[in-house]
């Protein structure tokens, strides 16, 4: 069953601001976390470009305008409290700044050990 979307129904934090999870679409890599406003929310949904809200910057911030690093939207998912968005992607080049395909490259063992489990494109381990 389908139903319109409506916005306004996300649950944003007291900053304006919900977290988004981007997550490749074809092989369910989870490539990184940011965070969305509502501005953010409706130039995805309209563009079908993923655009964030930098919280450095503090403004919006459209995935690879400057890196090249393209986020397409494939599909929008919203968690059960609408206070979290997963944004599925189709992913060009590296997710993470570092130049990794997912920011999530640090691994912790036993919970005392850490270990970079993936080096930036182009190098190996």
């Amino acid at each position: 069953m389908t139903t319109p979307f409506d916005p306004a129904t996300l649950r944003y934090n007291e900053a304006g601001l919900i977290p988004a999870i981007a997550q490749d679409a074809t092989d369910g890599t989870v490539l990184m976390l940011a965070w969305m406003n509502a501005e953010a929310v409706a130039a995805t949904l309209a563009t079908g470009r993923v655009t964030y809200w930098s919280r450095s910057r503090g403004e919006l911030w459209r995935k690879g305008d400057t890196s090249g690093h393209i986020q397409r939207l494939v599909e929008m998912r919203l968690d059960c409290d609408r206070d979290a968005l997963l944004v599925l992607v189709e992913q060009t080049g590296p997710a993470c700044h570092t130049g990794r395909r997912s920011c999530f490259y640090t691994a912790v063992h036993a919970g005392t050990e850490v270990e970079i489990i993936a080096p930036p494109a182009g190098e190996t381990a």
